[in-house]
């Protein structure tokens, strides 16, 4: 099964196929590098700030501030980049609309910035506001969002070619980690995730040679999803022993994390749509 957008809205064709020769698609084609410059600039934007006010609400980062002190200062920023990222978006969009018809990544770029804008806006500014208590309103958009980037994760790892892009979110999953996690924690995350490392790399260069693509295929997503147990089980095994004497500390810290890693999924996604 292909989810692309020509299989989910195949009666589209037509409509997508003249996009980019009538107002704006035909003025914008031109320029489409420019646009896209543009396009990128506000999701650093937008998910930067984003980042960092989750970072905060998982206790590290700047810390030297309360949230809503920082909310205060980036709330804006992240407006200005929702409101820009959608602007350059649809320009860009309309004037290559045909190769993003046909593009599974695309599909999952759009799951995915509608979770993280759930997230971003039903969560991380409500919850960074309120100096990390986090509301019933916002405990509903959680469960919306976390549902909807499930989605985006499930296209993106069904998705031909564009699987190998989980390994973005991968990365930037086990950066936080070790970045997040004190003490023993991080030792002992640090030790497995060194093992992992290891045994990824002799097992996929070693015991297998580097065009067997039948067995290397199996043998790395099993190792994507061992080291994404690891992550999460170490990221929530830090939430609930530092979250005990605040209310909703476990909870909105491991939100935080899913704030942050749905941006990171959202851009892996769109810079994976010139190969997928």
């Amino acid at each position: 099964m292909t989810m692309a957008p020509q299989d989910i809205f195949p009666h589209l064709a037509g409509w997508v196929a003249n996009l980019d020769d009538v107002f704006p698609g035909k003025q914008v084609k031109p320029y489409f590098a420019h646009w896209e410059v543009g396009h990128i600039l506000s999701l650093i934007v937008l998910g930067g700030s984003s980042i960092l006010l989750n970072l905060r609400l998982m206790g590290v980062g700047l810390t030297d501030e309360p949230s809503r002190e920082l909310h205060r200062n980036l709330g804006r920023w992240v407006w200005i980049g929702a409101v820009s990222i959608v602007v350059t978006g649809l320009l860009i969009g309309s004037s290559n609309a045909e190769r993003l018809y046909t593009s599974e990544a695309f599909t999952a770029k759009m799951i995915g910035l509608a979770a993280a804008l759930i997230l971003t806006f039903g969560v991380t500014l409500p919850t960074a506001r309120a100096d990390g208590v986090m509301s019933v309103q916002s405990r509903l958009a959680a469960i919306a969002g976390l549902t909807v980037f499930g989605l985006a994760l499930w296209v993106f790892l069904s998705a031909k070619l564009a699987n190998p892009g989980l390994w973005h979110v991968i990365t930037a999953g086990a950066l936080i980690a070790l970045y997040a996690t004190r003490g023993w924690i991080r030792l002992a995350y640090g030790a497995l995730l060194a093992v992992l490392i290891i045994a990824q790399q002799y097992v996929t260069h070693v015991v297998y040679k580097f065009d067997d693509y039948a067995s290397l295929d199996p043998t790395n997503k099993a190792f994507a999803w061992a080291f994404v147990v690891l992550i999460l089980g170490t990221l929530t095994v830090q939430a609930v022993t530092s979250g005990r004497t605040q209310k909703d500390g476990a909870f909105v810290r491991l939100m935080a994390l899913a704030g942050i890693l749905v941006w990171v999924m959202t851009a892996a996604a769109g810079r994976w749509l010139a190969f997928a």
